[in-house]
C-alpha cells in the first residue's frame, strides 16, 4: 500500500513550503493539492493555483510524487493544460501525477457555464483522449464537439508514458474511460452514513471497475493489460482518517482488502473540513509509514 497526503492550496508559500517538505520527510509516497478556482468546502478561504503550487513544491522536495487532485476541463483547454503538464513533468524530474476529473458545478458556474452533469461528462470524455494524444504526438489536429486544435505543436512530447493519468470516476461511462486511458483510478466512494455503509459503496464501485476493465480489454485488442492502480480518498467517508492512528490503520487495512493500491488523506486543519491534529499525522508517520517493510526500497 502506498500513502498519499493532500495539502490544500490555502496557505502563503512560507507556510506551505515546510508542509510539502514534511510530507516527503514523513514517508508519504505522493502528495497532492486541489485544482479549483474556488473549493466549495472553503468558499471564503485564500486559494492558490495548483500548477504553480506544484512547481514550487517540486523545488523543496526530491523524491515524493506530486499530483493534482484533480484537474478538470472547467477552466482548461486540453492543449493549454498539456503545456502545464509538460512543465510540471520537467520541473519535478518526472514526479508529476496527473489527476483528472469531470469537474463540479461551482467552478463552472463562476465562469458562466451552464452545463448539465451529462454535458460535463461528455466534455470530459473528449478532454481526456485529446490530452492523452497531445502528450504522445506532435502536430495534432482535432475537431470535436468541445475542442479544436490545428497543427498543435507539443514538443517536448511525447512524455505520456512517464506521466500517469489518475482518473476520478464513479459512473459507468467514466469508469470505462479510466479503464481505457488511465494508469490509475481514484474514487471518493458513493454515499453511506457510516464507515461500513460507505465502504460497501466503495466495494460496489470496485466491482464496476473490474467490469469496465474487462469490457475495454475485450473490445480493444490493443488496450492496456496492466490492472489500474486504485486510489481511495479516505476522507471522503463519514470520518476524517486522521482522527486517530487506530482509525487510519483500520481504513488502510480495509482499503487493502478491497484491492486498493494507494490511499490519500489530508493534512489536518485547525477547524472546518479535515479538522484534526498534526500530532496524529506525525504519529501515523512514525507508527504506520516508518514501519513499512518497503519504506526504504
Amino acid at each position: 500500500m502506498r500513502h498519499g497526503l493532500t495539502i490544500l492550496p490555502e496557505h502563503a508559500w512560507p507556510v506551505a513550503a515546510p508542509m510539502w517538505r514534511a510530507a516527503e520527510e514523513m514517508g508519504f509516497d505522493h502528495a497532492w493539492t486541489y485544482d479549483h478556482l474556488v473549493w466549495s468546502g472553503l468558499p471564503n478561504a485564500p486559494w492558490m493555483g495548483a500548477v504553480p503550487t506544484l512547481a514550487a513544491a517540486a523545488q523543496v522536495t526530491a523524491s515524493i510524487g506530486l499530483g493534482t487532485f484533480v484537474s478538470s476541463p472547467n477552466y482548461r483547454h486540453p492543449y493549454e493544460f498539456a503545456r502545464d503538464v509538460l512543465a510540471l513533468h520537467a520541473v519535478s524530474g518526472g514526479r508529476f501525477r496527473c489527476g483528472l476529473g469531470a469537474g463540479g458545478t461551482l467552478d463552472a458556474g463562476i465562469l458562466g457555464q451552464d452545463l448539465t452533469v451529462r454535458e460535463r461528462v461528455d466534455r470530459f470524455h473528449e478532454f481526456v483522449p485529446l490530452l492523452d494524444r497531445l502528450l504522445r504526438e506532435d502536430h495534432v489536429d482535432h475537431a470535436g464537439a468541445w475542442y479544436t486544435t490545428r497543427d498543435a505543436r507539443t514538443l517536448p512530447a511525447p512524455v505520456r508514458a512517464e506521466v500517469p493519468f489518475v482518473i476520478a470516476a464513479n459512473g459507468p461511462r467514466s469508469l470505462r474511460l479510466a479503464a481505457r486511458y488511465g494508469d490509475g483510478w481514484v474514487t471518493t466512494g458513493a454515499g453511506g452514513d457510516d464507515v461500513d455503509a460507505w465502504l460497501a459503496g466503495v466495494a460496489g464501485l470496485c466491482r464496476r471497475l473490474d467490469e469496465a476493465e474487462a469490457e475495454v480489454a475485450s473490445q480493444d485488442a490493443g488496450a492496456r493489460r496492466r490492472r489500474l492502480d486504485r486510489y481511495l480518498s479516505l476522507d471522503a467517508g463519514p470520518l476524517f482518517a486522521l482522527s486517530s492512528v487506530r482509525l487510519y490503520e483500520e481504513l488502510v487495512g480495509r482499503a487493502a482488502e478491497l484491492g486498493f493500491t494507494d490511499v490519500i488523506t489530508h493534512w489536518p486543519r485547525p477547524d472546518g473540513p479535515y479538522a484534526g491534529s498534526t500530532s496524529i499525522l506525525e504519529q501515523v508517520a512514525a507508527q504506520v509509514l516508518a514501519q513499512r517493510p518497503d519504506r526504504h526500497t
